[in-house]
């Protein structure tokens, strides 16, 4: 796929899915009205704001590296023509969907509501199942060893301390 059609194929399944899920459904759960004003919620308010900053950040990145190193999308109907592994994906394996945590996590931080924590346990337990018994099988299966030898060496949810080398097959991190 040329990288002009990727990126743009890229941004359409970004304002659909993450754009649904961490922006659009949060909203119509909170009207994103801040809760528990003068409650312990004040004092997460800055981490909140700091981690959905972070997370949005890491998940435009890996957005336009699909479209860059891996001359695809996320989109499941125009996968990459490359196994992506640069980026954020040298220390995690779905740095999407963390990020996609992370900025659910942080609104709920943000705005003192507690059922957008709800709501992400709701959003990672459909994408890990998701994950397991789709991607990981589709992947391993158009990518082989290449694939194998990534998900050995890079965890799935909780980042490396440091940066994996693709050049190098071990597993420390």
């Amino acid at each position: 796929m040329r990288r002009p059609l990727a990126a743009a194929g890229s941004a359409a399944f970004f304002v659909l899915a993450p754009g649904t899920v961490a922006v659009l459904v949060p909203w119509l759960l909170t009207g994103w009205r801040v809760e528990h004003p003068g409650t312990v919620w004040a004092l997460l308010r800055v981490p909140g704001a700091v981690l959905a900053t972070v997370s949005a950040i890491v998940l435009i990145a890996a957005f336009a590296r699909f479209a860059m190193e891996g001359r695809g999308t996320p989109a499941p109907v125009a996968p990459t023509e490359r196994l992506v592994v640069g980026g954020s994906y040298r220390y995690v394996r779905n740095p999407m969907y963390v990020a996609v945590l992370g900025l659910i996590v942080g609104q709920a931080l943000l705005l003192g509501q507690p059922r957008l924590l709800w709501y992400a346990l709701v959003v990672w337990l459909a994408v890990a199942a998701f994950v397991r018994w789709y991607e990981e099988p589709t992947l391993s299966q158009r990518f082989g060893a290449a694939y194998d030898t990534y998900r050995r060496a890079v965890p799935a949810w909780l980042p490396r301390r440091s940066a994996w080398d693709p050049g190098m097959d071990d597993d420390t991190g």
